[in-house]
């Protein structure tokens, strides 16, 4: 037996160091490394079983061709050689025809290396001059509201939540997303620290916390000025940190004004009371963190509410103590030179300017309405839009165009793969070399493959590769090896990267960060904003329900009266496992208050259709405690083509766009339930 180390790519902020037992060539099993500061010898549930999916006979092995009708699945084994030729010849024929830019690459974090997710493949479209996208299909809201507020997206280190006296989870379920920070919590409340979370929907996390506040859908900006209503009314902000670290607190005090708990109680849901128990409690308690997540940026104004939420250690000062401040991201501490990998310069050879851009949560209407020049190929790599995209059903009206050349790089049959004309199977994380940074910690790692590639599956790397040279781009860039990439991107000379070469990661296989430990990003200010300091923007933080919610269009409200979340399923990774039975199962279910399920003659395991006016969906209800009234919940993201109507949430969620980011609304989505008949 031998061990081998290993990183796991999936899109979570642990991003894992792996060890796998390996015999004969083979891997007999998977774990967490004991001697990673964070991942600390275990798994979740879904990567404990990632070697069932590494093994699975469902795996695509070799390249095949379309030999159905568009969306049908059917295909014929071809060679490498046949698949690459094809592709090649297609893309010259319409860059020729329509103009390079007619031609879309479309992915996102399927993996989070590198060199797989934005390597070679960048180069490719850059040197051919295709459209650029615009990835902002889960972070991109939040991100602009960070670096708009802070400049930069630094946190709390997780570390550091086992110093912590109060912990606020802000629409983070810590399990199912983020169970390593789970640990230095558990040690925290050990050591007398209260835990609180705040979402809408009765989590696993929230099950266990000291106390779970059910918030509206989209209402945590107006919960935010809440509490700096309460914290700036009763003295409790820190003055010194404010008048030195920061800008625009008279605006803000004035804004806040207007959110007395009274008013707050009727826009969140939230007690009124509770309210102000929340802000004295955060306010009072030294050293404070909130673990903010996404999901509070997945509505109109998640931009804003992030902002706001991201201004409360700034109030307070939290961020001057060890177990104070927030985590949203930590992605931005790892300053590679991206330019040296990604060589968007490449752009000028082809187009003699940047290429247009298309916003990734708009691929329906990319496909169904953009001209000059319309959309006539998709490269679709780790993503699965057909499922993960909002407006399902326009999205697939654009995949089953005759005229639209998908290629699809991928490791199982998704609901994409059935789409295409040319599918070729990818590698997993277990094959190949990539360099991994984290959102949610600050160890660099280097994974080295650990197993060999089944059948003729191939690289992300190694097929743009080989696709440059068969569109005869004969830059040297092309031309460049995994270890050449990754000593480009250790090379921007950023001080936290000092002392970190891949001989180094060779050897360790991950390294913190060359920075001060305790890291405490904003003790004494240092915000990357022009400015200097923290940006309280209250010019851009005035509440507005949104649209599809219970306080915001009153017509579209009494026609679907409920508010849906389709926020992620525990047992899953967005739809990466979608081929397990178990992961199907979880999410073809409608979560119903038994208020809402009464008057509808609903009951438990009925089956029931979901639906507004973009679509609709068969599911089984469950009426249970996990959703309060006047909101359901469908867990995401299910493979549609295992569902009997084919479609999962994302063919009621909308195209609308955030305030900021251009991220999608997949949380601001009013629906009608109904049961089915017998």
């Amino acid at each position: 037996m031998e061990l081998r180390h290993s990183v796991c790519a999936l899109d979570c902020p642990d991003c894992c160091s792996l060890l796998v037992n390996v015999e004969n060539g083979r891997a007999t099993r998977l774990r967490g490394n004991p001697d990673h500061p964070v991942t600390r010898g275990f798994l979740c549930g879904k990567v404990a079983q990632y070697l069932e999916r590494e093994y699975s006979p469902q795996r695509l092995l070799y390249p095949l061709r379309r030999a159905g009708k568009k969306g049908e699945g059917r295909f014929e084994r071809i060679s490498w050689d046949d698949a690459l030729d094809a592709i090649a010849e297609k893309l010259t024929k319409i860059a020729r025809e329509f103009g390079s830019e007619a031609i879309l690459p479309y992915s996102y974090a399927g993996t989070m290396g590198m060199l797989n997710g934005s390597g070679m493949d960048r180069r490719f479209f850059h040197r051919l001059g295709a459209t650029r996208l615009d990835r902002t299909i889960c972070s991109s809201a939040g991100g602009a509201a960070l670096t708009a507020t802070q400049g930069v997206r630094y946190g709390t280190e997780p570390e550091q939540f086992r110093f912590s006296k109060f912990i606020l989870a802000w629409a983070g379920n810590i399990h199912g997303t983020n169970v390593h920070l789970w640990p230095f919590i558990v040690e925290a409340r050990r050591n007398g620290a209260k835990f609180w979370v705040i979402d809408p929907i009765r989590t696993r996390t929230a099950a266990v916390a000291d106390k779970h506040l059910r918030i509206n859908p989209g209402s945590d900006l107006a919960l935010a000025l809440g509490l700096a209503h309460i914290i700036i009314g009763e003295n409790l902000h820190d003055a010194e940190y404010i008048a030195r670290y920061t800008n625009g607190f008279d605006a803000l005090k004035e804004l806040a004004r207007k959110y007395d708990p009274e008013r707050v109680s009727s826009l969140t849901g939230i007690a009124k009371e509770d309210i102000v128990e929340l802000a004295r409690t955060y306010a009072l308690s030294r050293p404070a963190a909130i673990r903010l997540n996404y999901g509070v940026q997945r509505s109109e104004r998640g931009g804003a509410a992030v902002r706001a939420i991201s201004m409360l250690p700034a109030l307070t000062g939290s961020w001057r103590e060890r177990g104070g401040g927030l985590q949203l991201s930590t992605s931005q501490a790892f300053h590679f030179d991206k330019a040296s990998l990604e060589m968007p310069e490449l752009q000028m050879k082809s187009l003699g300017c940047e290429a247009r851009l298309i916003n990734m949560a708009e691929l329906g209407k990319a496909l169904t309405e953009v001209d000059a020049p319309p959309v006539k190929a998709i490269v679709v790599y780790n993503s699965n839009p057909a499922a993960i995209a909002p407006n399902q059903n326009l999205v697939r009206r654009g995949l089953l165009r005759e005229d639209l050349f998908t290629v699809v790089l991928e490791q199982f049959q998704n609901d994409t793969a059935d789409y295409a004309d040319i599918l070729l199977p990818a590698t997993t994380f277990l094959e190949h070399t990539d360099l991994y940074f984290a959102y949610g910690h600050y160890y660099l790692q280097l994974a080295r493959p650990a197993l060999p590639a089944p059948g003729e599956a191939r690289s992300n790397v190694e097929v743009f590769r080989a696709l440059a040279k068969r569109m005869h781009f004969d830059d040297p860039c092309f031309d460049a090896t995994d270890d050449d990439m990754i000593r480009g991107l250790l090379g921007s000379g950023h001080p936290f990267l000092r002392g970190i070469t891949l001989e180094r990661l060779d050897r360790e296989h991950f390294v913190r960060l060359n920075m001060p430990d305790p890291f405490l990003p904003f003790a004494e200010g240092g915000f990357a904003t022009p400015s200097g300091k923290l940006e309280f923007g209250a010019d851009t933080l005035d509440y507005a329900p949104p649209v599809e919610s219970r306080h915001g269009s009153a017509a579209l409200t009494k026609r679907y009266p409920l508010e849906m979340i389709s926020s992620k399923n525990d047992d899953s990774m967005n739809s990466t496992f979608g081929h397990r039975d178990a992961v199907d199962c979880a999410t073809s279910i409608l979560h119903i208050h038994r208020d809402d399920a009464a008057p509808r003659g609903i009951e438990n395991g009925d089956r029931v259709r979901a639906f507004n006016d973009r679509g609709s969906l068969v599911l089984t209800a469950e009426v249970d405690g996990v959703v309060p009234p006047g909101v359901v919940r469908v867990p995401s993201v299910r493979w549609a083509k295992r569902a009997p109507d084919a479609r999962n949430a994302n063919a009621l969620t909308s195209d609308r766009l955030t305030d900021i980011g251009g991220g999608p609304t997949f949380y601001s989505c009013l629906v009608e339930v109904e049961r089915c008949g017998d």
